[in-house]
C-alpha cells in the first residue's frame, strides 16, 4: 500500500476506520504505527475518544526507531484527540512538538501546514490569526502540491477569522482568495462551498443582489445534480427576506 491517505473519506470515519484495519491486517511491520494513527483519527471523528487513545497508546513504544513521518502524525493525532474532547490547552504542546519536527523537512511539509493549522484552533483568540498567517506563508512557499493545497483551507479560515472580528471587507478579500484556490486545486463541491462563503459575507456586506444570484447559481446546480443543501435555501430564504428582495418585487 503506497498511499494511506488515499483510504480516508473524511465524511465517513467509520468506513474509513474499516478500510484502514483491513489495510493494517496485511501490512508490512513499519506501515503498521501510521495505520494505527489514522485509525486513532478515525475513531476520535466518530467521538470514540477513550478508544482514539488505546489506539495511540500501541503506537507509542515504537517511536524511538520510527520516521519522522510516524512520530509527527503520532503527535498530530495524539494533540486531535484531545482537543475533540474538549481540552485544547493538553492538545496544543502536541501540535507544537510536531511542527517542530516537521518543520525542517521539505518533505513533511504538508504536516508542518497541518500543525500549525492546529495550533491555530487551539490558540487563544489573540494568537490565532498569526498561527493561520504562518501556516499560509508555509504553504505558499511550499513545492510540494499536496502541501501547497492546503492554501484553500487557511484563506477560508482566515476570512471566517476577519468575519467574527468584524471586519467583513478583509473576510471577503481573505473568502475570494480561497475561492480562487479552490478553483485551481479543490473539488467542486469545494469550489461550491467557497463560493456560498462568498456570497454569505457579501449578504452581510449589504451586497444583496449578488449575493442572491450566486446562491440561486448554487441552487440551479444542485438541483441538476440531484441534491439540495440546507445552507444555500438557508441563505436564499435570508436573503428574500431582504428590504432588496422587497424592493424587487414593488412591495415598497
Amino acid at each position: 500500500m503506497s498511499d494511506i491517505d488515499s483510504l480516508w473519506d473524511y465524511g465517513d470515519p467509520a468506513g474509513s476506520e474499516a478500510r484502514f484495519r483491513v489495510a493494517l491486517a496485511g501490512a508490512a511491520a513499519e506501515l503498521r504505527p501510521e495505520l494505527l494513527t489514522q485509525i486513532a483519527r478515525a475513531q476520535g471523528l466518530q467521538g470514540r475518544y477513550d478508544d482514539a487513545q488505546r489506539t495511540l497508546d500501541e503506537v507509542e513504544p515504537t517511536l524511538g526507531g520510527a520516521p519522522p513521518r510516524v512520530r509527527v502524525r503520532y503527535l498530530l493525532e495524539r494533540g486531535r484527540v484531545y482537543n475533540s474532547a474538549g481540552d485544547a490547552v493538553r492538545a496544543r504542546p502536541f501540535f507544537a512538538d510536531a511542527l517542530a519536527l516537521a518543520a525542517g523537512d521539505p518533505a513533511e511539509a504538508f504536516y508542518a501546514i497541518d500543525a500549525a493549522h492546529m495550533l491555530a484552533i487551539v490558540a487563544p483568540v489573540e494568537e490565532a490569526l498569526a498561527w493561520h498567517r504562518r501556516a499560509l506563508a508555509m504553504a505558499e512557499a511550499a513545492a510540494d502540491k499536496r502541501a501547497r493545497r492546503w492554501r484553500g483551507s487557511l484563506l477560508n479560515n482566515i476570512g471566517w477569522t476577519y468575519h467574527d472580528a468584524g471586519d467583513l471587507s478583509a473576510a471577503l478579500d481573505y473568502l475570494e482568495r480561497a475561492l480562487v484556490a479552490r478553483q485551481e486545486s479543490g473539488s467542486a463541491e469545494d469550489v461550491r462551498v467557497a463560493r456560498w462563503c462568498v456570497a454569505r459575507v457579501r449578504r452581510d456586506l449589504g451586497q444583496t443582489a449578488e449575493a442572491l444570484a450566486e446562491q440561486l447559481a448554487l441552487r440551479a446546480e444542485y438541483e441538476a445534480l440531484g441534491q439540495s443543501n440546507a445552507y444555500v435555501e438557508e441563505e436564499i430564504a435570508e436573503l428574500r427576506n431582504t428590504k432588496y428582495e422587497r424592493r424587487v418585487k414593488g412591495d415598497e
